[in-house]
């Protein structure tokens, strides 16, 4: 006679996760290059300008500091931004979606697995633009910053696991 109760074995199988990704942004430049550039641009900006202010023009020479410390913030922004990722998680109870912004902000929707699709909206020219999850009167975006071909690997890989989900039940 079997009881009503999971045991312990059937609980961890339905928390295993059957699919799993962390989606980051694509970063332009690795640290290493972030200083061979901005090194690169210093010894331009300073060979610039010395002529420059030899002829007199000295405000010149600041103007190619400003364009330094341009490029440096920017640089600095993109690699604050880079920080933010996107986790999805897949078990057969649930699906996970977790949005993690660059300053750490934490935002979660859980879905059942049952009732949720994947959403493609497909350009013909420059392919996959947007993938989305959707289920009841919930709809999210997910993996904004992977380009359209990476975005339909992860789209194959999410609704094969999916699919296999749906299936087990």
């Amino acid at each position: 006679m079997a009881s009503g109760k999971a045991t312990c074995g059937e609980i961890d199988r339905f928390e295993q996760p059957v699919f799993s990704a962390v989606i980051r942004p694509h970063l332009s430049l690795s640290p290493q290059g972030f200083k061979i550039v901005m090194g690169l641009v210093c010894l331009v900006s300073v060979v610039a300008s010395l002529p420059f202010m030899v002829m007199g023009f000295w405000p010149v020479a600041g103007f190619f500091g400003l364009d330094f410390l341009g490029l440096y913030i920017a640089f600095r922004v993109s690699y604050r931004q880079a920080e933010a990722f996107e986790l999805l998680e897949l078990t057969p109870i649930r699906l996970l979606f977790r949005k993690v912004g660059p300053r750490g902000e934490v935002r979660d929707w859980q879905f059942n697995p049952l009732w949720t699709r994947l959403d493609r909206e497909v350009d013909d020219e420059y392919g996959m633009q947007r993938l989305s999850l959707t289920s009841r009167n919930e709809h999210v975006v997910i993996a904004r910053d992977l380009s359209p071909p990476e975005r339909e690997t992860l789209a194959e890989a999410l609704s094969r696991a999916l699919a296999d989900v749906k299936r087990g039940h």
